[in-house]
């Protein structure tokens, strides 16, 4: 088998969100945001126990009023994953949700106002130990800016995130990412490629406002896939206009594509044609939704045919090819037992799920190191 391409990571500085390492030789991180009322604390809690379900490393709340930071203090005792407090303008905010014990403080420090109240959160941040997300968007550049390159630009995206880096910089604050997101393709990768090459920090990639599941995600896969395909990005956020669930399984999707991290089964299957002995897009649909509670790294190939099928099968640790009158199994590359058409997704969901406490019990005894 020809080996896979490695991806060389730019070098950055590693910071912690939680027990989260972002940055240096750490996993590239997934996370999303929630868009309960972050007042309602049962309806937030359950949408961020949602996404810890499916895998989220990080997730952002929205604190926009002084009641939501006091709602975030509640929620964040309720939940096990990191939160980054989303805050703007406001500095009082930014102290009592690092008070209230957020993980990160997503604050563009220019926005703040006074000297002296930008110095506030920043203290506030050195004194808890928590990092900054400095977080650059094309649809709300300064003024400034606006005025001085007439519409947003890349160049105008990594300007303004540069002055913001200079704040935490004046006064030695070294802990913090930074994003510089666009909604368009072109503009995003520009402006993260041109930043990469003068900071140190971790990147946090995505592009802002994507749109919706299908055309958000094809937007979301070419921008960041071009980024970490060129080792940039640390940590990232697919955004969605759909339940945000979906945001964290499309990054690890591309993350997996990429082979930069393993997480969930991964499904490898043929689009289907005439020459399918079994129906390959139902079946396949069925076994996704039925899997999806796996976190362990497990390769699954259903093909529906002779042709592509057995050379997809012995690949994946779990493959199936199919047969007339019964499709073939394998396991680990291996012949394992013929399965009827009215048992197909039962057997390889069973299949599966014994790999997977295979795969458990090894990791207990040592054998196995857990796949990220």
């Amino acid at each position: 088998m020809e080996p896979e391409m490695t991806i060389q990571r730019r070098k950055s500085r590693q910071i912690h969100v939680g027990n989260v390492p972002v940055g240096g030789d750490a996993p590239i991180s997934v996370q999303s945001m929630t868009n309960t009322d972050t007042c309602d604390v049962d309806a937030t809690v359950a949408q961020i126990q949602a996404l810890e379900g499916v895998g989220a490393d990080i997730v952002r709340v929205s604190v926009p009023t002084m009641e939501a930071a006091e709602a975030f203090g509640k929620i964040k005792r309720r939940v096990a994953v990191p939160l980054v407090a989303d805050i703007h303008y406001d500095y009082k905010i930014a102290l009592k949700v690092a008070d209230e014990g957020a993980d990160c403080l997503r604050i563009n420090p220019g926005n703040i106002g006074r000297e002296d109240r930008v110095r506030a959160v920043i203290e506030s941040a050195r004194d808890h130990g928590v990092p900054i997300r400095i977080g650059v968007n094309a649809g709300s550049l300064e003024k400034e800016l606006q005025r001085k390159y007439g519409e947003p630009t890349s160049d105008a995206l990594v300007e303004s995130a540069l002055r913001h880096a200079e704040i935490l910089d004046r006064y030695d604050f070294q802990d913090f990412k930074i994003s510089v997101k666009a909604s368009n393709v072109f503009m995003t990768l520009q402006a993260y490629r041109k930043l990469a090459t003068q900071i140190e920090q971790p990147l946090h990639l995505g592009v802002t406002e994507a749109g919706t599941f299908r055309s958000g995600t094809v937007k979301s896969a070419v921008a960041l896939g071009g980024l970490l395909m060129e080792g940039i990005g640390d940590t990232i956020r697919i955004s969605l206009a759909t339940d945000p669930v979906e945001e964290i399984r499309v990054g690890f999707d591309i993350l997996k594509s990429l082979n930069l991290r393993k997480k969930g089964v991964n499904i490898i299957a043929c689009p289907s044609c005439s020459r399918q002995n079994f129906n390959v897009i139902d079946t396949v649909n069925e076994l996704e939704a039925r899997l999806e509670d796996i976190n362990e790294s497990v390769d699954l190939a259903v093909i529906g045919c002779l042709v592509n099928g057995p050379g997809e099968a012995k690949e994946a640790d779990i493959g199936l090819t199919g047969g007339t009158p019964n499709n073939l199994s394998y396991l680990d590359g291996q012949k394992s037992h013929h399965i009827k058409q009215e048992t197909l997704v039962d057997e390889l969901e069973r299949m599966v799920r014994a790999k997977v406490e295979k795969m458990r019990e090894d990791e207990a005894k040592g054998i196995i190191a857990r796949s990220e």
